[in-house]
């Protein structure tokens, strides 16, 4: 067996991040992690079009769609999460007013991944 096969075995195929979209739901950061590292070292900022994901590659740039009222958002993964059960992505306070369910504070959504990052 060649390197790459076995890489694919191990890790999955190298389109595993395009089998999307995905439902489930989705959550926003509180306030009082403004500033704080994410996992990718970049301070986090609420007012930027970010996200946190649990195995999407740092950098990707996935579409989110509010299943309840049909808005979406293009949002860039920089974090790890989330680790709530049923929960698929965490978005900044930015893009949860975008998507329109800060009120909820989680919401019904569809992820796509529009582009892949390589971080």
């Amino acid at each position: 067996m060649t390197l790459p096969i076995l890489l694919i075995m191990f890790y999955g195929s190298p389109l595993s991040a395009r089998q999307m979209p995905v439902e489930g739901k989705a959550s926003y950061y509180a306030d009082h992690f403004v500033g704080k590292r994410t996992a990718s070292g970049v301070p986090y900022d609420r007012n930027k079009m970010t996200a946190a994901h649990q195995t999407l590659p740092f950098g990707t740039k996935v579409r989110v769609t509010n299943l309840s009222n049909g808005r979406e958002v293009i949002v860039t993964i920089n974090d790890r999460g989330p680790f709530v059960k049923g929960r698929i992505i965490d978005v900044s306070r930015a893009a949860a007013q975008k998507l329109d369910f800060i009120k909820q504070g989680i919401t019904d959504v569809s992820i796509a991944v529009v582009e892949t990052g390589d971080m």
